[in-house]
């Protein structure tokens, strides 16, 4: 629930001037105000699943985006049951200059590219359909002169290739994969919450720039309760990421009764030392590196 100190739960990416949204529980468009950002790029809400705490917050950010004068299509991805619970919440939100388009998951794992993302949906283990998110941004390898030149490729062509057209030539078909080199690292972020620790987690988040996850409780007498409501503690989730190496992990959706998690961070950092508290208006700056 939220708390007077600490809103709920939600994650907001910003990339090439398009926003992307997971979860919009109670008290998710005041932040974003707090945070100075904006919500008219917003492009693409992913849910996680429809706990009133991760989705409570939509009619009332749907109007504003309204009201911002919003007329592009926003793409809605989750579980089976999106498009039924959505038009349910926008009974109070009958009328939008904007349509919204519905992407409900049914596989285990699905890939979507949208936006200059690479979305990819994974299904965790909650007491009701969940999915966890991988965001990536792709990068593509080094214009390379010499595989140019060996393939033939007059130069009139090389920066319309590099930048991913195709091009038809004297009967051949010029693609960008014939210039550039292997792709390099790009940037990776894994979303997590509601859910025990299950394989597909660790899978997901294996090198990511930034693995943010559950950590509901940190108490060590709440670990029965954890495995009841299919959550998870601290411990759980930092030996996910001991398994995952990302470079760092950020632990979230804390229970209401978790005043001090500060207090529970050094036993944490001795699983995985790169772990840290989230907290509300929490960000980074995450760039592509040259290897």
């Amino acid at each position: 629930m939220p708390l007077p100190y600490r809103k709920l739960t939600a994650l907001m990416t910003r990339y090439n001037g398009s926003n992307l949204l997971i979860d919009c529980g109670e008290g998710t468009q005041v932040a974003v105000k707090e945070k100075g950002w904006s919500f008219h790029p917003i492009d693409v809400i992913c849910f996680t699943h429809y706990h009133a705490d991760h989705i409570s917050g939509l009619p009332g950010l749907l109007l504003t985006m309204g009201n911002a004068e919003r007329t592009e299509p926003l793409l809605m991805i989750g579980p089976r049951g999106l498009e039924r619970v959505v038009n349910s919440l926008r009974t109070i939100a009958p009328e939008l200059p904007f349509e919204i388009h519905f992407h409900e998951l049914a596989e285990k794992e699905e890939t979507l590219k949208v936006k200059g993302y690479k979305i990819h949906a994974f299904r965790v283990q909650h007491n009701v359909p969940c999915y966890g998110y991988t965001l990536e941004i792709e990068r593509a390898g080094r214009f390379d002169v010499e595989r140019a030149k060996a393939a033939q490729i007059p130069q009139k062509y090389w920066s319309r290739l590099q930048k991913g057209e195709v091009i038809e030539d004297a009967g051949r078909t010029l693609t960008q994969d014939m210039v550039l080199g292997p792709a390099r690292k790009g940037i990776k972020v894994t979303y997590c919450t509601d859910t025990r620790p299950v394989p597909v987690i660790a899978r997901q988040a294996s090198g990511a720039d930034l693995f943010i996850c559950e950590g509901m409780y940190a108490e060590k007498d709440k670990e029965a309760k954890a495995r009841q409501y299919k959550h998870m503690t601290f411990y759980e989730a930092a030996k996910l990421a001991a398994q995952a190496e990302p470079a760092e992990l950020w632990l979230t959706h804390f229970s209401p009764s978790l005043v001090r998690g500060d207090l529970y961070m050094k036993e944490v950092k001795k699983i995985f030392p790169r772990a840290y508290l989230g907290e509300d208006l929490k960000s980074a700056e995450l760039d592509f590196i040259d290897e």
